[in-house]
């Protein structure tokens, strides 16, 4: 479906498929870039939020390794490729855009939880 977008191996656009496996096999750390009251409406299960507009701080949501993989997600792909531009310049080697974001796993029938 999704194609890497770029052949640059750091920001690449993965669809559904390539972030389950991204997850499952390589460990990936999703980080969900909505804001707070989106991400209780619906996120991937053991997602991280880092609203946009904290990312260029990093923070606790962020891995300590930066060699991890890391999925980023939003409601729809654009907010989260803008924090994929940010946390290639924070030195994260493996940054990859959920292609669709929440919308196409929603589409794509995966599990989304809940915060209470």
């Amino acid at each position: 479906m999704w194609p890497s977008l770029s052949g640059n191996g750091g920001s690449d656009a993965v669809n559904t498929n390539e972030a389950v496996r991204l997850i499952n096999r390589e460990k990936a750390v999703v980080i969900d870039v909505c804001e707070p009251a989106e991400f209780a409406g619906g996120h991937i299960g053991g997602a991280r939020n880092l609203p946009l507009a904290q990312v260029s701080e990093g923070g606790k949501a962020l891995p300590a390794n930066k060699a991890l993989p890391l999925v980023v997600v939003c409601a729809s792909g654009a907010r989260a490729r803008r924090a994929a531009a940010e946390l290639r310049k924070l030195g994260h080697a493996q940054v990859h855009v959920l292609g669709g974001g929440m919308n196409g796993w929603r589409d794509a029938g995966l599990p989304v939880e809940k915060s209470a």
